[in-house]
Parts: structure tokens; sequence; C-alpha cells
């Protein structure tokens, strides 16, 4: 070596400082795995934590959105006017109401003097069989006014009005035409009575007129527990919308911290899919739990439409949840390096090519535009997943198929920029 003209001591120097950095990187390689396993353990507790809390939050943000929206609610409740099973509970109801205070033999009053014996003589023989014919009579009469426009608007009104009795009644707060007695949240038909008093005088029964002021009731939930339900909707109520928002938080944290973050994003955005599906589970089996658990008393068939109707909304955020956390996941994988991810993409850019070539034929040029749309294809896109993002979010009360439609729609706007971006190229 020294007669390569490099005297020893420069050689000696040059090997001294390779292995100084040579034990430089042993050092960090050895650090490295220790400090990535410190990041990889933190951004998993996140991300756990954060589909932890996801099915509660979309559980606070319903409770919420009931408490604090009156129009919400209104919609919530409203289809319930047109069920026929609350319509059938609703009826019976008011007719045991109604009977209860009818006096069959004032109806002799109404009778002409002359047949009154003759109504006196059959009453005694007929006895129950008079009294399940009045019954039947006045059945169809309260069946009439639950079936018409006039109830849908009762029902409608009065859930209106009590909206902030109803959040009482569940909070344990108050009373009102909405109350919590013996676990059960009742409402009160007495208005439904009134118009039905109504029609049995118009048909001629004017007896009915004489009853006096009614207030029969209506269980729309019942159960043992709905003590600690109250203490849990009071706070989810004062929660509300901030734990979905912690929940993405925790979950974006995690992703933002780990080594390898489009893994991370595509088990964060999956373990959100599955835990607010979970939620969808546990929302069914509660349905058939609590339907069990309802006393005799109570119609089956109407408290299962009672049921349906409250969750209906629910139930919509938990599809909406899977399938945003899937399309996220879908997403963040088709857009990384795996083997099968870049054929997908291969396939897409073939298949917009295959476009873009008869589109050529045919002699379509995009000029200028395609120039600057090559230049910015990166901004533009991000731009166009923004306005996806922003779109989703301003929405009032999204769907599953909103989720779907708006993926659509931005891989549509995609697939026009790959294909205005290429035609550049193509003429250059």
């Amino acid at each position: 070596m020294a007669g390569d003209g490099e005297p020893p001591g420069a050689e000696q120097e040059e090997l001294a400082r390779l292995r100084a950095r040579v034990a430089a990187l042993e050092a960090e390689r050895t650090e490295r795995p220790k400090h990535h396993r410190a990041r990889s353990a933190l951004a998993a507790v996140l991300i756990v934590l954060g589909c932890i809390l996801a099915p509660l939050g979309a559980v606070a943000a319903w409770t919420a959105d009931i408490a604090g929206d009156t129009d919400r609610y209104v919609d919530t409740v409203e289809p319930l006017a047109r069920d026929r099973d609350i319509q059938n509970a609703v009826a019976t109801r008011v007719t045991d109401a109604v009977m209860s205070r009818l006096d069959l033999t004032a109806l002799l009053s109404e009778t002409p003097a002359a047949d009154r014996p003759l109504v006196q003589k059959a009453l005694g023989r007929l006895g129950p069989s008079l009294e399940n014919a009045v019954a039947s009579f006045v059945h169809d009469k309260a069946q009439a006014v639950v079936a018409s426009d006039v109830f849908d608007r009762i029902w409608t009104e009065a859930n209106r009005r009590v909206h902030d009795n109803v959040v009482k009644a569940l909070t344990g707060e108050g009373g009102g035409a909405v109350k919590v007695e013996d676990d059960a949240v009742t409402l009160d038909l007495g208005p439904v009575v009134e118009r039905v008093k109504e029609r049995l005088v118009d048909e001629g029964m004017t007896v009915a007129g004489k009853i006096p002021e009614i207030h029969t009731e209506i269980t729309i939930v019942q159960s043992e527990d709905i003590g600690r339900a109250q203490t849990g909707f009071r706070l989810l109520q004062l929660i509300g919308f901030w734990l979905p928002v912690i929940s993405v938080v925790l979950i974006a944290g995690g992703v933002l911290l780990a080594a390898h973050r489009r893994k991370a994003l595509v088990a964060g955005a999956l373990g959100f899919a599955f835990a607010v599906g979970l939620l969808g589970v546990v929302l069914t089996v509660f349905r058939t739990v609590y339907l069990d658990a309802l006393p005799s008393g109570v119609s089956q068939p109407a408290a299962e439409s009672v049921y349906d109707t409250l969750v209906r909304f629910l139930r919509t955020s938990v599809r909406v949840a899977v399938v945003l956390g899937v399309v996220v996941a879908l997403a963040a994988w088709l857009t990384g390096p795996g083997r099968r991810a870049g054929f997908v993409r291969q396939m897409w850019h073939a298949g917009i090519g295959a476009v873009r070539s008869t589109a050529e034929r045919a002699g379509l040029r995009t000029g200028r535009v395609g120039r600057f749309v090559h230049r910015h294809r990166t901004w533009i896109s991000w731009l166009l997943v923004a306005a996806a993002v922003l779109a989703f979010v301003l929405w009032p009360y999204p769907t599953g198929w909103v989720v779907v439609g708006l993926a659509l729609a931005l891989l549509f706007a995609l697939a026009v920029v790959d294909f205005v971006a290429e035609d550049e190229a193509t003429t250059a």
C-alpha cells in the first residue's frame, strides 16, 4: 500500500474513520429497534383505545342528537304514528279506558220510553254479549281515530311539545306527558280518548259525552334497569359530540406515531369498523333480551316497533362507520407498495389508457388543460380527497350509501384527472 504513493499514516487514519463509522451505525441499529418498539407499542395502545371508544362514541352522538335536536327526535318517533302495531295498542288501551267509565245501563235513557222495558229485558239476558258488542263498537271508533291524520298530528305535535320532558324522563328529572314511573317511560293518551269520545257522540252514543276526562297511558320503554340507564344517559349526554371525536383523534394519533403508518391505518380503520359493527350485534341481541323481559301487560308487537324506531338512526350510524372504515382501509391498501395493490393499480391505469387511446384515435385532445393537470396532478388529487371528506363531514345525516356514493364519485374524479394528465404526456 505504501508503494501506491500514500503514506501509511493516512491509511491508518482512514481505517480508523471507517471503524468509527461502522461502530456508530451498529449503535444506531441497536437503538433503533428499541425506539421503534416503544413507538409501535404506544401507537397500538392509542389505536386500540380509539377502537374501544368508537361504539361508545356512536351511542353518545346518537344520545346527544336525540336530546339536543327536537326536529331529530320528532323525525325519529314520527313513523310510529303510522305503525299498525302501535295503532292497535293505542286503540286497545283507549277502548279499555272508555269502557271502564261507560255505564251501559245509561244507554237506556237514549231509547224511546216505549222500548225501554224490552231493552232492559234484553240487557239482562245478554249481559257480557252486549258489553262485548259495545266494546267492539268503541274499538272500531278508536281504531278509526288512530288510523286517521288526526292521530298523526296529535302524535307529532305531542312529541314535539314534550321533547324536553322525554329528556327529563330519561335523565330521571321532572314530569310532564312523558314520565318515568315503576321503571317505565309512559305517554299520556288523554287527547286520543277525547277524540274517540267525540266520535262516539257523533255516532249517536251521547252518553259517551258524560264520561269525565280520562288520562290513560301507553308504555314506551320499560326495564328494571332504567335507573342505571338514566345515569348512563346523563353521562352520554354530557360527552355527546366529543367522544367520537376523541376516538378518531386517538386512532389518527396512533397511525401518525406508528413506524409503518400505512399498515397502522389499515389496521386502525378495520378495527374501527369491527368495533362499531359489534355495536350493531349488541343492539340486535339486546333487542331480544329487552323484549323477553317485558311484562305481560305490554304489547309485544308495539314494543318491537318502538325499539326498532328509536334505534334506527343509531343503526344507520353503525352502518356508516362500518362502510367508512372499510373504505378507508381499502384506500390505504390500494395506495400501498404491495404486489396485489400494485396489480390493481396497473389494471386501473391500463383501463384508463385504453380509453385514452380510443379518444386519441378520435382526435380528442385536452391541450393546455392536460398540461396543467399533469404538472399539478398530486395537488389536484389531494384537493379532491379533501372535498370528499368535507362533503361527508358537512352532510347532515349521512348513510352507508352516502359513503359509497362519495367514494365512487372520488374514484371517478381521480380517473378523470389521470386521463387528462396522461393525455398531456402523450401529446408532448
